[in-house]
This record gives C-alpha cells, structure tokens and sequence, in this order.
C-alpha cells in the first residue's frame, strides 16, 4: 500500500472552473484532480449550484413555549412532486456587506414581524455538499408571542407569500417523524432545541 499525504491540498487540484448558468443560483462546472486512497490520480467532473451563504433562526417563546415558522413555496420540492408548501424555520441569504448574526435579525423581521435583540449561534450547516456551495448559519433567539412589532410575511418585491405558522416545540418536532416538518435546517435547529430545552425554557 502507498502510503500517501492524506491532506486535501495535497490530495485535489482544481483544473478549471467554468460558468454554465447564471440566474437565481449559478451553475458552476468544477474539474480536478483527486488523489485517491491507492495513490492513483483521476481527473473528475461536477458541476456546482453556487447560491450564497445563507442564514436561518429559531424563534421561541419562552413563556408559552412555542416557536414561529413560516410556510412558503419551494420550487425544489415542487419539481420533485413533494408538498411545495414548506414549514421552515425563518431563513435567507446574507446580503453583502453582512455577517449571519445581522442577516438573521433582518429576515426574522421581514418574514415574521418579530424584533430579534439577540441571537444566539448553534452551527453551521451544509444540507447538500455534494452539489451545493451553500453554507446556513443557524441561529436561536427568545422572543414575546405578543410583542410582534412588524408585519412579516416576506418582501413583495422578492415574489415572497409567506404565512406565519406558531406551533408548540413539542408538536413541532413530532412533525419531523410524521413527514410535517422535512427542511433540513429546520430538523437540525428543532432537535438542537429538544437537546438544550432547558437552556431555551430558562429564558
């Protein structure tokens, strides 16, 4: 057996990167070289859906233990025959100029109504890697059920619908086994909060 440098800078060598599609994502076809774990070398294809980074936030309530989502159109799920009217947790891309922290505060604004004073980091996540540049932030913040201070419902100049949808935690994350609740950052961010209820539920 070869016994190799298993480091990625000694194991890929991007080749070319060349713009197929510029639109709503961009598509990106990436050549490189990798180095496989017999030490053969093979030259690869992919192309990649270049969409941003991006930012998403759980909101609780602490005194009635809920939490806000909102439901809208996705166009993925759609092509794919799915139910395309989703509930997710408050999410969108961070504009530039912007870190995740503030870009959360804003879309929690513009799609639920609710002010955000601080929010709390949880992770960074990839949901699909092997095509997909997108990066989410997950975010956690308390917020008053009846202290919404704006309108919500997402930006009528991004052709955004959004309904505000208030569940209980519990009856939330019992969507994810009943096929209720299936975006992938929004699983994440509910079973953190079952994980770290304690934390959310001492305000």
């Amino acid at each position: 057996m070869i016994d190799i440098d298993t480091s990625e800078a000694d194991r890929v060598r991007l080749v070319s990167r060349e713009t197929l599609w510029k639109g709503f994502v961009t598509l990106e076809r990436l050549t490189f070289e990798q180095r496989m774990s017999d030490g053969s070398l093979v030259t690869v294809n992919r192309e990649v859906h270049d969409h941003g980074i991006a930012a998403a936030i759980l909101l609780h309530d602490v005194a009635h233990d809920t939490i806000v989502l909102v439901r809208q159109f996705r166009s993925g799920a759609f092509a794919n025959g799915d139910p395309a009217y989703m509930l997710e947790i408050p999410a969108g891309l961070v504009d530039e100029g912007e870190i995740p922290a503030e870009a959360v505060v804003r879309e929690a604004m513009e799609e639920t109504g609710f002010s955000v004073g601080k929010a709390r980091y949880i992770c960074d996540v990839y949901a699909s890697p092997g095509a997909m540049t997108e990066k989410v932030s997950l975010f956690v913040a308390s917020i008053d059920a009846d202290g919404k201070t704006g309108l919500g419902g997402g930006l009528e100049g991004e052709a955004e619908d959004i309904e505000i949808v208030t569940l209980g935690l519990d009856e939330a994350y019992r969507m994810i086994a009943t096929g209720g609740i299936t975006d992938a950052k929004t699983i994440i961010a509910l079973q953190w909060a079952m994980l770290h209820r304690s934390e959310l539920t001492s305000g």
